[in-house]
């Protein structure tokens, strides 16, 4: 009998060890991982650098409290200014935590202009995690069913219509800030359009808001650029990351603009917030990236992997798309797909299903062409077999 929570629906599998793109269970079956913790394993599992650098910290300093000077705190702040063109950054725990702050950011950003009730324009498929505030801004009815009331302040849009926007804005002198994700994960994998980011960044400068983005799943790399939004050529005054900033280590942040950076001592803390374990693995995570070329490498190799899919999966009626960006790919299908799941762990490929119908690969940032190819001579057959059952 378990003593866990029931809150997870765990697939029946226990793995034991993995090696960069590889995971192993616990009777030696091998699984090419396409998963990454959900684009948290960005590095591979076991990567050699990683796993020195962790042990080493873990030998010299786990825990300091943030009374004090954290160095790797400032080292890890300097490459996430540096890649990001931002101004200052706050470390915390989770992508949840990091959206937390991203709030309360906006809010006392309208309260410094007058504004009593503060309004945050999100977008209606949204994901931003599971607490109250971050919850009040998704848009998932699924995830939100039971915990109502919500925290107000929330104004959700259809993504993609920056007419809504425009009219919100100049109707609602409130707004303080439009919340989004460059690449809707939880919603679908959704790129949003980068003309629409464009002018939500325009209209943030011609109202004095602040654009605010959400690179928890897409950021650090994973796009084929640093940061999802740099594919619109625009800066968030706000931008929030976790998932794969220390390669499987718990750790979030906030990074701010000049404008953005207006939190004082007391308006915000984290006790276990860039601990110097979580600081020293995302420093060593950051470096391995940048020497890597993994940026490069999710570009090159995500392209090849999402055209290598198009062609094999073309023909196959239930597959309605293909999209996403580097190394952040979904195959919509035209059904439900969770049952699509046991089948894959059988051929030996883990992925996840979002948004009911969409198949999520987000691979570590080390896949080679040749695991890509591999990824796509496991999932077609799987793919093949599973839409040729009885649509439910």
């Amino acid at each position: 009998m378990s003593h866990l929570m029931n809150n997870y629906g765990r697939l029946p599998i226990s793995f034991d060890h993995g090696q960069g793109v590889w995971l192993w269970d616990k009777e030696g079956n091998k699984y090419l991982d396409a998963l990454a913790g959900i684009a948290v394993n960005s590095v591979g599992h076991a990567h050699p650098r990683l796993v020195r650098a962790i042990s080493d910290q873990a030998a010299k300093l786990i825990h300091c409290s943030n009374y004090f000077n954290i160095d790797l705190q400032e080292q890890v702040a300097e490459k996430l200014v540096e890649h990001s063109g931002l101004d200052a950054v706050f470390f915390c725990n989770s992508g949840l935590e990091a959206n937390e702050c991203a709030i309360k950011i906006a809010r006392k950003f309208g309260h410094l202009k007058g504004i009593d009730v503060p309004h945050i324009i999100v977008m209606k498929h949204a994901f931003h995690g599971r607490s109250i505030a971050t919850l009040s801004a998704t848009g998932n009815p699924s995830v939100k069913a039971d915990f109502s009331p919500y925290t107000e302040g929330f104004i959700p849009v259809e993504e993609g219509n920056l007419e809504e926007v425009e009219k919100i804005v100049k109707e609602d002198k409130n707004v303080v800030a439009i919340l989004f994700e460059p690449i809707l994960g939880e919603g679908g994998v959704i790129p949003l359009e980068l003309s629409y980011m464009r002018g939500l960044r325009e209209l943030c400068d011609q109202n004095d808001i602040l654009m605010m983005c959400d690179e928890i799943q897409s950021g650090v790399g994973r796009s084929g650029k640093w940061f999802a939004h740099q594919w619109a050529e625009v800066k968030p005054d706000v931008m929030t990351l976790a998932k794969g900033l220390a390669g499987g280590v718990p750790v979030g942040a906030v990074v701010v603009s000049e404008k953005a950076n207006i939190l004082k001592p007391g308006n915000h803390g984290s006790t276990f917030g860039g601990n110097p374990l979580a600081m020293r693995a995302a420093l060593e995570t950051l470096s391995i990236i940048e020497e890597e070329k993994l940026v490069d490498n999710a570009f090159e190799v995500g392209k090849k992997l999402k055209k290598a899919l198009s062609k094999s999966l073309n023909g196959f009626s239930g597959v309605l798309e293909i999209r996403g960006k580097g190394l952040m790919l979904g195959i919509v299908l035209d059904r439900d797909a969770h049952d699509i799941l046991e089948p894959a762990l059988k051929a030996g490929l883990t992925f996840s299903v979002t948004a009911g119908n969409v198949i999520r690969l987000v691979p570590p940032l080390i896949l080679t062409e040749a695991e890509a190819d591999e990824i796509v001579k496991r999932i077609t057959p799987v793919i093949r077999a599973f839409l040729a059952l009885p649509k439910i």
